[in-house]
């Protein structure tokens, strides 16, 4: 039984093993003594012999429950399943002592010269009055490990379900208790498919996480009882001479219809194998129309849901004759281009209530028209403004299918065959029917993928800050990668904050986990930490803060941090880590690159653990590279060698600061499909030089602010910036009245900083913030701030250890 079609994850194998998610299973049945009376394709396939050479052989010399199992020290016990391991090494002596419960076990056997693999196999005792004593159900384990060698859930996903819920002590008593494990299922058809399983060896049902799809639809195959009793009773007959030719016409008959049975379920695992490759909604409405054409039909027609298309939710209910349906896909045999300009790809239309399509969208279930009447092809070519598409239907056979998933139709497809060719009949609408619901599943993963994926992207980039290119005295470039098979959303963060003095805080976390939850811890702590660092806190103590904080939000997530001041005009960067991988700097002067040795720190959230700050001194162009461990950890291989490739990508030479990234993430994501997510931040530290800084020390009386004035206008004349001498003036004085009116004991410090910007800031001791508010007429006071805030291009006040910065910013003339 097939438990793994959801394809919710890349392909993990080529083409000839089938469709991502379902792993075959062969089928075999041994009778009383001990030979093979059942082989089923997935069996050959598996172990390589043909059913002419298995049927009659014996089972030990076949199967891998026997004496292809691996020694003792080299057997590999598998989850789960280790308490049916009771199959033992000698088939023979299981089935003499008549197995009477179920056995599982994991073998590594050589198919042919060269090609050695590993199979689980389980084991299921069968009692009645038949030869048969023996089921065995066997899957290629390394389908599993193909993508994720360390994934051991993934073998529930193609264990037969009745495994862990039946002793299995014959078909027709599995049969009755497949409705206790498929509540869904009747008595009758659990019959049907335990008769089919054995007679066809396919798979019995496709399970995704809100659907089921029968594999094995009910053509009518001749249940296998049935027909071992039919042939007793021709030997009965022929045993006493009497004539049979009745029912040899009728076993011609269903040898005919089970011959016609194989071809159409081969045909559905054909295209199972071909469509649902990808979570890609394109690539899968391409792989679902280019199934069908030519095999079972000349013209693929593909509508649908315009908010299916958009990856948009859309209202419950049945679709009406407003409902847009948009075209996504035309296949066909037909000369190049005679459907392009009459059926383009792309268009969106509503359908009539009248026309079969409205009927098949409306009611869920297929429709056929064994051939377009001329009356039927005009009514369908009225809706075609401006374009004739009778010629293209008219006398052709249609058949029209519903797309769907839980019940609800996404859209539908149109075929249709070539007057030339056979009419579609009943078959082929059982047959199109099930090919349209194995689409169905696999388009709505996909649009569910998509929109889930569209959803958590926007979550993601909400969160992540859109950080300047420039900074006071430095460059700043970031990439940010998700991680491409745990999803979207993650716990890696970067920032930059502004901080008093022209100095500017850079930030890179990860929360340990993925998903939503650390996502949102992600979004709490990079809030906290802008908070605090508006508050100037050092970088120690910034960290210190923040492991409260996480300790007071619980104890569910850990996080690691590196956050670091870099001051320009004293040409120096202090550092804390807190859990994180340390960081790298590249020397300007001679293009070498290191790594920072810091105190390590304990990561946000272990709670009680100090940290602990180091000064680097940096100089003009030296570039500071910090990342989080996602872009240089690869599973198998020490983080050293990641660190090693970091260092060596990020000395190499590059035209711009984002050329310098794309270095980095090609050099160390070469793998492609990292698990986890990468947040990068570079910057170039270029410094300020000190013929851009002005500074002067204001006393405690109001004639300081005259001399502030003029001392201001000075500075920038000299500068070469005297048209911004005005307004600066005008904001310096009131700054430093301010200052002036409010501060304790120490003089007031005021500076200009020449960089991108003009900078302006006004130190004092008194450490209760400035706020705007609106000055009545009367008001003696409140003004200076609204001044500030009409004529600044920017203005901010924050804490400092010894009081206050208030600031402002202007643009700089263009020369």
């Amino acid at each position: 039984m097939d438990r793994g079609s959801e394809r919710d994850t890349p392909p993990s194998r080529g083409a000839e093993s089938g469709v991502v998610g379902r792993i075959p299973l062969a089928v075999v049945v041994v009778d009383r003594a001990g030979l093979v009376s059942h082989w089923s394709r997935g069996a050959r396939r598996l172990f390589g012999a043909a059913k002419e050479e298995a049927i009659g052989r014996a089972a030990v010399d076949l199967l891998p429950v026997s004496g292809a199992l691996p020694d003792e020290e080299d057997t590999v016990p598998y989850g789960a399943y280790d308490a049916y391991d009771g199959l033992g090494p000698d088939l023979e002596s299981s089935l003499g002592g008549r197995l009477a419960y179920p056995a599982a076990g994991r073998a590594r056997l050589t198919v042919t010269e060269g090609d050695r693999r590993d199979v689980l196999w389980w084991a299921y005792p069968l009692i009645g009055p038949g030869d048969e004593r023996l089921l065995v159900l066997a899957a290629d384990a390394d389908a599993l490990k193909a993508d994720d060698p360390d994934n051991e859930i993934a073998v529930e996903r193609i264990a037969p379900a009745f495994a862990l819920h039946t002793d299995f002590p014959g078909a027709e008593e599995l049969a009755r208790r497949l409705p206790e494990i498929l509540p869904s299922m009747s008595v009758e058809e659990g019959a049907r498919i335990v008769s089919q399983i054995l007679e066809l060896g396919y798979p019995v049902l496709e399970f995704s996480q809100n659907d089921r799809v029968p594999v094995t639809p009910d053509w009518g195959v001749p249940r296998r009882a049935e027909r071992r009793a039919r042939r007793a009773r021709a030997a009965r007959a022929a045993a006493d001479g009497l004539p049979q030719l009745q029912d040899s016409a009728e076993e011609d008959g269903e040898d005919l219809e089970y011959a016609a049975v194989r071809e159409r379920l081969e045909f559905l695992n054909e295209v199972s194998g071909r469509i649902g490759t990808s979570l890609d909604l394109s690539r899968t409405i391409i792989e679902v129309s280019r199934a069908v054409v030519p095999r079972f039909t000349d013209v693929a027609g593909t509508y649908l849901r315009e908010q299916v298309v958009a990856g948009e939710g859309f209202p419950e209910g049945v679709p009406d004759t407003t409902t847009m349906w948009h075209r996504v896909a035309v296949e066909h045999t037909d000369e190049p281009g005679r459907w392009d300009d009459v059926v383009p790809v792309g268009e969106a239309m509503p359908f009539p209530a009248h026309t079969p399509f409205f009927q098949c969208m409306t009611t869920g279930e297929p429709v056929l028209v064994p051939r377009i009447s001329e009356q039927m092809g005009h009514a369908i070519a009225a809706q075609f403004e401006k374009r004739d598409i009778r010629p293209l239907i008219t006398h052709r056979s249609m058949l029209v299918v519903p797309l769907k998933a839980r019940n609800v139709v996404l859209g539908f497809m149109i075929l249709l065959r070539h007057p030339e060719r056979v009419e579609f009949n009943d078959m082929d609408r059982v047959t199109g029917a099930e090919l349209a619901a194995r689409a169905g599943l696999v388009l709505d993963n996909a649009r569910m993928y998509t929109y889930q994926e569209s959803v958590a992207e926007t979550l993601q980039d909400s969160m992540l800050p859109h950080i300047p290119p420039r900074m006071a005295g430095c460059d700043i470039a970031t990439r940010y990668l998700p991680g491409t098979l745990l999803g979207r959303v993650g716990g890696d963060w970067f920032d930059s904050v502004k901080l008093p003095g022209a100095r500017t805080a850079l930030v890179v976390g990860d929360v340990m986990g993925h998903g939503l939850n650390s996502a949102a811890m992600m979004g709490q702590l990079r809030t906290a930490v802008q908070t605090m660092a508006a508050m100037d806190l050092p970088p120690a103590q910034l960290l210190r803060n923040l492991d409260d904080l996480a300790q007071r939000l619980g104890d569910t997530y850990l996080a690691t941090c590196l956050y670091a001041v870099y001051d320009p005009i004293a040409s120096e960067v202090q550092i804390a880590n807190a859990g994180h991988i340390p960081p790298v700097i590249v020397h300007a002067a001679d293009g070498r690159s290191e790594l920072l040795d810091l105190p390590t720190g304990a990561p946000i959230g272990v709670g009680g653990v100090p940290f602990e700050a180091v000064r680097v001194r940096v100089q003009p162009g030296d570039r500071l590279v910090m990342c989080t461990d996602g872009l240089v950890e690869v599973r198998g291989e020490d983080i050293g060698v990641g660190l090693a490739t970091l260092c060596e990508s990020a000395a190499h030479p590059a035209a711009s600061m984002d050329d310098a990234c794309d270095t980095i993430i090609r050099a160390l994501n070469t793998c492609g499909g990292r698990k986890d997510d990468v947040a990068l931040l570079m910057a170039r530290l270029n410094g300020i030089e000190p013929d851009d800084v002005a500074e002067w020390r204001l006393a405690l009386d109001p004639i300081e602010v005259g001399r502030a004035r003029a001392t201001v206008r000075e500075q920038l004349h000299e500068w070469g910036l005297g048209r911004l001498a005005d307004t600066t003036e005008l904001m310096v004085s009131e700054l430093v009245t301010n200052a002036v009116r409010h501060s304790h004991s120490r003089p007031v410090e005021l500076r200009l900083v020449r960089g991108e910007t003009l900078l302006c800031e006004v130190d004092d001791d008194d450490h209760e913030l400035p706020t705007l508010r609106n000055a009545g007429p009367d008001d003696e006071f409140g003004r200076g701030l609204r001044i500030v805030s009409t004529l600044a291009r920017e203005w901010g006040a924050s804490r400092t250890n010894a009081g206050k910065t208030v600031w402002f910013e202007q643009t700089l003339p263009r020369r």
